[in-house]
């Protein structure tokens, strides 16, 4: 289940950095010795650059929660950021934070960030707990309600070859799953409502993109191999393979035109809420679900002026089995507008709004950066 866990926590450690950086509010801005801090020098416009770099202190944090899994809630922490003998290199964050939303569900967790050796070693880690109600929908008409209780760990290392763009790596993930009440309890195997997943992964990446945060120009493409292993402490061996592509594609300074695309696969033993989902704004996590997943999706944004930019959206995405008596699933869609402010011009980076509107209802989402963070 750490793939839901990462979604709700933050899409993994750099979600929850941009959580960090993006929640400087007009109360630090009022209780500052120094208020040009909070405005830029070009354009005096609100901006949070020179805060973030000249501040050696915790960062408290406020940040809504609009999954529509899970309901509307709030992750509140603080972010410690890391200074570097070089000013010019990237920041370490570690972080502590808590969340809770209108469903019941409440998550408590750590994570740390790392860019070591000048960015040639890349770290991430993460722990935490969480008591999440969720919906299972596969080869249902209807619903079925479910607790989750999970304790997880994650730590992840990846290196640079040479000068060049790609990284490879690994990461250990360890998950302990707990579901209390399950009412139809005989569609799923039965080892996972009282599950442990111990695993080693092997991922490759290649990464272009101009700017961590808020990316305009460049490819990012990420290729990973999951496999839990009962030697390992696995309760069962399962595994997973994990692909995306992100290509940033400025067509001017105004229309920055951006494409995703997406899949992934899950063995026939792998448990239910692991099994991959179609992950779109508009479409609520694990609504649609299969022994594979493929999804497309094109985000254009115009600039309006320096700061303020509006975009629009559309995906669409499948589920698949590898069988040839199943096939692809129901094909669904999502579109949406928002609206993106930068919030910090010497991060490059982007915060905003996001309407989207799925095959069933209409969702709202607070974004910090990209939206396809990972």
């Amino acid at each position: 289940m750490v793939q839901f866990w990462d979604k709700i926590n933050f899409m993994a450690v750099k979600k929850l950095t941009l959580l960090s950086l993006c929640i400087c509010s007009f109360y630090f801005l009022n209780g500052q010795k120094n208020p040009s801090a909070f405005r830029d020098s070009l354009d005096n416009a609100f901006d949070v650059s020179t805060y973030l770099i000249e501040n050696n202190g915790i960062l408290p944090f406020l940040i809504p929660i609009t999954e529509p899994a899970v309901g509307f809630g709030a992750i509140i922490g603080g972010a410690y950021f890391v200074n570097k003998e070089d000013p010019t290199h990237k920041k370490d964050v570690a972080a502590l934070t808590g969340g809770i939303t209108t469903n019941g569900t409440w998550i408590l967790g750590g994570a740390y960030l790392g860019f070591w050796k000048e960015d040639q070693i890349r770290y991430r880690g993460i722990v935490g707990y969480g008591n999440i109600f969720l919906d299972y929908y596969r080869d249902l008409g209807q619903p079925v309600s479910f607790e989750l209780k999970q304790f997880s760990l994650v730590q992840q290392l990846i290196f640079r070859l040479g000068g060049s763009d790609f990284f490879l790596g690994g990461k250990y993930q360890f998950s302990k799953i707990d579901i209390p009440v399950f009412d139809n309890i005989d569609i799923i195997d039965r080892r996972d409502v009282n599950l442990v997943n111990s695993g080693l992964s092997v991922i490759s990446e290649f990464d272009s993109t101009n700017n961590t945060f808020s990316p305009t120009d460049g490819l990012k493409v990420h290729l990973s191999y999951d496999q839990y292993l009962e030697f390992l402490g696995s309760t069962k061996n399962w595994n997973k393979l994990n692909f995306h592509a992100f290509w940033y594609l400025p067509v001017s300074e105004k229309w920055m035109p951006a494409f995703r695309i997406e899949t992934a696969w899950a063995s026939e033993s792998a448990p239910f809420y692991a099994k991959p989902y179609v992950a779109i704004r508009g479409i609520p996590a694990l609504r649609y679900q299969g022994e594979g997943m493929l999804l497309a999706e094109t985000e254009q944004l115009y600039n309006l002026n320096k700061r303020w930019g509006i975009l629009g959206f559309v995906g669409l995405g499948t589920t698949y089995s590898t069988s040839p008596d199943t096939g692809f699933g129901e094909v669904v869609w999502s579109g949406g507008t928002g609206f993106r402010y930068l919030i910090a011009r010497k991060l490059g980076l982007k915060t905003g709004l996001d309407i989207a509107r799925g095959p069933e209802d209409w969702a709202v989402y607070v974004t910090m950066g990209t939206s396809w963070l990972r």
